[in-house]
């Protein structure tokens, strides 16, 4: 399904670097840098490539560890950029922070 994302954003498009915020994997395993390998397979087919974002030291090692360090590079300071229309949005919500009168910091 991944894969077929990617097919569908790169179908008949100048991009060709694809980034992936991997920030959010929590337990990386051989399964996702299965899935990734794949992706990145998918993405040379299509002439681009796929970059990896915010990836997680155990993410980082696992890929040195199967040979595939140079295969998907990791960014750790690659900035993203919107493209196309924005969503509307609600604007952010203040939260207030009761302190406690005996705690000079709250």
């Amino acid at each position: 399904m991944l894969c077929e994302r990617v097919r569908v954003l790169l179908a008949g498009s100048p991009l060709r670097l694809v980034v992936c915020d991997v920030g959010a994997l929590t337990d990386a395993d051989l399964g996702t840098v299965e899935a990734l390998a794949k992706l990145q397979l998918t993405a040379r087919h299509l002439g681009a490539s796929v970059c990896l974002r915010q990836a997680s030291l155990e993410l980082k090692e696992l890929l040195v560890l199967v040979g595939l360090r140079n295969v998907l590079p990791c960014r750790a300071g690659l900035r993203l950029e919107a493209s196309g229309q924005t969503e509307d949005r609600e604007e952010p919500r203040s939260i207030e922070k009761e302190g406690d009168s005996a705690d000079p910091t709250g």
